[in-house]
This record gives C-alpha cells, sequence and structure tokens, in this order.
C-alpha cells in the first residue's frame, strides 16, 4: 500500500497528518509514505525531514520537473504515482489526519472492478470549524447517496484511494490536462474507463481537515471548488443548485402566501437536520441540536457570498499560486 501527500507551504499543518499515517494500524513493512514537497517556500521539506527521520517507510521526494502535461499539484501526484510500488494508492493532503485503521479499511472496500474508492471529511475546533465540518459532510454524504443508486459524482483527492490499474488507465496523471480541481478529473476519468467506485460514511473512513481559519479563506477555497461545477453531472449541481437559489425564490416578495413559505421553510430545516443527524451516527460523530440548526443560517450565508465573490471578477489563489479563469 503506497500513501501519497503531496504538500505546499505546510509547515503548520504536515506534523499532524504524518502522524497520523505513522499511526495506522497495518503492517509497517507492505506500507509506504511517500511526500512531495511541491516548491515549497516555507519550513515544509524541513519538518518533514525531521519526522521521518527514523521512519524508513516514509520518503520525501523534491518535485523540481513536470511530468508530461502535469502541472503544479497535479504534478506533484504524478511524481507520486511513478514513485509508488505497490498496487494501491492511497491519497490524502497535509492538512488531513486520519484515523488508525483508515488503510485497512479503505484497501477492505475495493472489490474485483472497483478502480475508486472515497472516504469522508470533515472539519472540528471553533464553532466556524465544526459548521464547515457539517457542511462536509452534508455534501459528501449526498455525494454517496447518489453514488449507491447508480449516479456517480465525484470524489475527494484528501480521502481517496486509486488502484494502481485504474490510475495507469488514465496515464497516471501525466496526461491530464490542468484543472485546480483534479480529483474531480481523476473520478470521471477512471469511472468513464468502465471501472467501478465505491464511497465510505462510517468512522474508519473519516478523515478531519483543517478547517478555514477565516471566512475569506473559506471563500477562496469554495471559488475554487466552483470552478469545477461545470464539470459535474447535471444531477449534482441540479440538486447543489436548487441549494443556491432556494433563498432568493422563496423569499422574493409576493411570490408565495407567508404560510407556505414558512412551511417549506421549516420543512427543508427539518429534512436537513435529519440528514445531517443520520450522517454523524454513521460516521461516529455527535452535534448538538443548536448547532444543527445554526447549520441553517451558516449555509444561507455562506450560499449568498460564495455566489457573489465566485461571480466577482478575480483570480483563483490556491496555496500561493493565482489562476486566471482560462488558466484554472
Amino acid at each position: 500500500m503506497s500513501i501519497l501527500v503531496a504538500a505546499r507551504n505546510e509547515e503548520a499543518t504536515i506534523e499532524r497528518c504524518l502522524r497520523s499515517l505513522a499511526q495506522q494500524r497495518y503492517p509497517t513493512g507492505r506500507l509506504e509514505v511517500l511526500i512531495a514537497d511541491d516548491h515549497s517556500t516555507d519550513a515544509t521539506a524541513a519538518v518533514i525531514e525531521a519526522f521521518i527521520q527514523d521512519k524508513p517507510q516514509f520518503q520525501l521526494l523534491r518535485v523540481r520537473e513536470r511530468l508530461g502535461r502535469a502541472k503544479d499539484k497535479s504534478n506533484a501526484l504524478a511524481h507520486l504515482c511513478r514513485a509508488a510500488t505497490t498496487d494501491y494508492f492511497l491519497f490524502t493532503d497535509a492538512d488531513m489526519a486520519l484515523p488508525p485503521d483508515w488503510v485497512s479499511t479503505m484497501l477492505a472496500a475495493v472489490e474485483p472492478g472497483v478502480g475508486v474508492v472515497t472516504g469522508i471529511t470533515t472539519s472540528e475546533g471553533s464553532l466556524f470549524g465544526r459548521l464547515q465540518g457539517l457542511d462536509w459532510l452534508f455534501g459528501l454524504n449526498v455525494i454517496r447517496v447518489l453514488a449507491e443508486r447508480g449516479l456517480p459524482s465525484s470524489a475527494i483527492g484528501n480521502n481517496m484511494l486509486l488502484t494502481r490499474a485504474a490510475c495507469e488507465s488514465i496515464g497516471c496523471l501525466e496526461d491530464m490536462q490542468f484543472d485546480v480541481s483534479e480529483d474531480l478529473q481523476i473520478f470521471q476519468q477512471v469511472v468513464a474507463r468502465g471501472w467501478g467506485f465505491r464511497h465510505l460514511c462510517e468512522p474508519q473512513a473519516l478523515g478531519v481537515s483543517e478547517a478555514q481559519p477565516t471566512a475569506h479563506a473559506l471563500l477562496k477555497q469554495r471559488k475554487r471548488w466552483m470552478k469545477s461545477a461545470g464539470g459535474l453531472p447535471w444531477y449534482l449541481t441540479g440538486l447543489f443548485g436548487m441549494y443556491g437559489v432556494f433563498y432568493a425564490v422563496l423569499f422574493w416578495p409576493g411570490f408565495l402566501p407567508p404560510p407556505i413559505v414558512a412551511g417549506i421553510y421549516l420543512g427543508k430545516i427539518g429534512l436537513q437536520t435529519v440528514f445531517l443527524a443520520l450522517t454523524l451516527r454513521q460516521t461516529g460523530r455527535r452535534e448538538n441540536l443548536g448547532v444543527l440548526l445554526l447549520y441553517e443560517v451558516y449555509l444561507c450565508v455562506m450560499s449568498l457570498a460564495v455566489l457573489i465573490y465566485t461571480l466577482w471578477p478575480g483570480q483563483l489563489e490556491w496555496k500561493e499560486r493565482r489562476y486566471t479563469l482560462a488558466q484554472a
């Protein structure tokens, strides 16, 4: 099993990630952890070297040249895939922490014909971080529910397994046209080549991402995600698009009588809260009812803010790199 981590300017988070990988309950002799330093301008490489000096299953790669058409993070991942020596590749990000049975759980989900397995993600910490965590859980569990009904849509690159055969079928990322949402690209190309897929929603497959520290940082992240929305299947964009226009349509003056507006809105909050509560139970998490209800306020504000921020002219910013919309 090969765990692949692309890191760029992650000196504040990378040790937390590596520590969780070192604590995996999986035979050390059958595990390799490859970390790519993608042109970091901070102390990321030094932090990695200090951590792995007595851990022979860990290896640091310094990415300095391009492979094929790959660029930036996709290029770092391509280098990692080329260096991996096993038949299974587990991808995660430097700001993630994974549970001790993550490797064995993801591997156990691989059945004949399955090329890609996706875990689930949340975040924690402050109230702002916990609300982001609910957002992660909500969106990813919707994707899982659709996938179980034969409607594949996307994967999340911070918690994903690819078989070597599936990876090689798409050129091990070296031939992919650059996109800031490489995980969506990978998933769609693998599925298009006939590979099966699995989405997991259980405690052993739950990764914890560092929450975005500020609203501005969160908006920059979501603007990048919105860039990939055009590549999503119609049923997912339609579903999430309904969330984006729900408030504007529902509360349009005179569109519906107030009692009907109140009924629809309360019904939406009720169904949303039940879905979140079930998702939390599936992943072994707990949250109080007040925060679950506050998620509705967070969702309303963020939906409108992300829409405005995305439409506002400007470049995408990702890991201290800037892209025009044409480049992304």
